[in-house]
C-alpha cells in the first residue's frame, strides 16, 4: 500500500519539467555572481515580492537567519508570535548567531495585535533594547492561518513610529496571497525584508529567497557565505526554483481545496476536536480527546502510519496534515476512509 504523505508540503519531489531544465541549467560560479540562471531566479524573486533585491539561499532558515542578522545587534530582542518557526524551529540561530534574544507573544490563530506588538517594545535603558520585528505568514503551527493586509499595515506602522525594521518570514506567503485573492507584492509593501520558501508549496526540491533592499542584499551575501551558504554552480537548483516560482502559485488553490476537504471529512470522526471553517490554506491541525488513542498524538499517528497515511505531531495531543502537489484529491478521500477505520 502506497503511503499518503501528509508530513509536510517539503515532501514533493521535482517533477519531470524540473529534472530536465536542472540537467539543461546554464550554470556559472554564484559566489562570483556569475551564474546566469541563479542571477535569473534572483531577478524574478524580486520583482514578484516588489522589492529591489534578492538573494538565492539553500534554505528559508539561512534567510531568516541572515534577515536577523543584519536588522539585528548583540542583545537586541525580536518581538514575534510565541509559536513561530524562528523560534521554535531554527535551532536557536537567532541566540547562537547573532545574541538576539525573542520577546514571545502569544497571539490567537498566531497572528500578532498590533497594539501588544506596540507594548511589547522596550521602554528604557534598563530592558534588552528591541531591535526588530517579526511576522510569518502564513502561521504555519496555527494551522496555516492568514494575515490581512490592514493587520500587516497596522504592525508596520508601529515599525515606522519606532523606528523598528519588519521581517516577514513569507515561508507560505505564496499561500496567503492565493486565500485572499491578492498579489504577493502587496502583502509585501513595506517591509524591510521578505524570505520566501521555493520548496514548500512552490514544489522545488530545495532553495529559498531572500528579498529587500539592494543594498541590505549586497549585505546579505557576504553573510550567506560566513554561514557557508556559497553554491557554486547553483543554477542547477535554481532552475527548479524558477519552474516553481512560475507554475507553483497558479496550483495553491488545488492544496486550499484538498485541505479543507480533509478537514470537513476528519471533523465528523469521533475522537477529533476540528473546525473545518479555520483551515483557509493547507495546513490542517486538529485535537484528539481520549476517546481516540487516549488522546495521544504520537498514538494516533502510528496507527496512521499502519493505515498508510503519514502525519506530524504539533504537541502532545495535536496532529498536524499538510496538502500539497504530490496528493491528490483521490487520495484525500482515501486518506479520510483509512483514518476513519482507525
Amino acid at each position: 500500500m502506497e503511503p499518503i504523505d501528509l508530513r509536510s508540503d517539503t515532501v514533493t519531489k521535482p517533477d519531470a519539467e524540473m529534472r530536465r531544465a536542472m540537467a539543461e541549467a546554464e550554470v556559472g560560479d554564484d559566489v562570483f555572481g556569475e551564474d546566469p540562471t541563479v542571477n535569473r531566479l534572483e531577478e524574478e524573486g524580486a520583482a514578484a515580492a516588489g522589492m529591489e533585491a534578492a538573494l538565492f539561499v539553500p534554505s528559508g532558515t539561512m534567510g531568516n537567519q541572515i534577515a536577523l542578522h543584519l536588522h539585528g545587534r548583540p542583545g537586541g530582542e525580536v518581538i514575534c508570535e510565541a509559536g513561530c518557526h524562528i523560534v521554535n524551529y531554527e535551532v536557536g540561530g537567532m541566540a547562537a548567531i547573532s545574541g538576539l534574544l525573542p520577546r514571545v507573544l502569544s497571539a490567537p490563530q498566531g497572528l500578532l495585535d498590533p497594539a501588544a506588538v506596540e507594548a511589547a517594545i522596550a521602554p528604557d535603558e534598563g530592558y534588552a533594547y528591541t531591535v526588530l520585528i517579526e511576522i510569518e505568514n502564513t502561521a504555519n503551527m496555527a494551522g496555516g492561518t492568514i494575515y490581512d493586509r490592514p493587520r500587516l499595515e497596522a504592525i508596520l506602522d508601529v515599525g515606522r513610529r519606532h523606528r523598528l525594521p519588519v521581517h516577514f518570514d513569507g515561508a507560505r506567503v505564496f499561500n496567503a496571497a492565493a486565500a485572499l485573492g491578492v498579489s504577493v507584492t502587496s502583502l509585501a509593501a513595506g517591509f524591510d525584508s521578505l524570505m520566501i520558501s521555493l520548496s514548500k508549496g512552490l514544489g522545488a526540491p530545495v532553495g529559498s529567497l531572500l528579498c529587500g533592499r539592494r543594498d541590505f542584499i549586497q549585505k546579505a551575501r557576504r553573510v550567506r557565505k560566513m554561514l557557508g551558504g556559497g553554491m557554486r554552480q547553483a543554477g542547477i537548483l535554481a532552475a527548479a526554483g524558477l519552474i516553481a516560482l512560475r507554475k507553483g502559485p497558479d496550483r495553491l488553490p488545488e492544496d486550499h481545496e484538498n485541505a479543507s476537504r480533509l478537514a470537513h471529512g476528519l471533523a465528523g470522526l469521533r475522537g477529533i476536536e476540528l473546525d473545518p471553517a479555520t483551515v483557509r490554506t493547507n495546513i490542517v491541525i486538529f485535537r484528539l480527546t481520549p476517546e481516540l488513542c487516549g488522546g495521544s498524538a504520537a498514538a494516533f499517528l502510528g496507527r496512521t502510519e499502519e493505515a498508510g497515511v503519514l502525519g506530524g505531531a504539533v504537541n502532545s495531543e495535536k496532529v498536524r496534515f499538510v496538502t500539497h502537489r504530490d496528493v491528490s484529491r483521490a487520495q484525500i478521500d482515501a486518506a479520510i476512509e483509512r483514518i476513519a477505520r482507525i
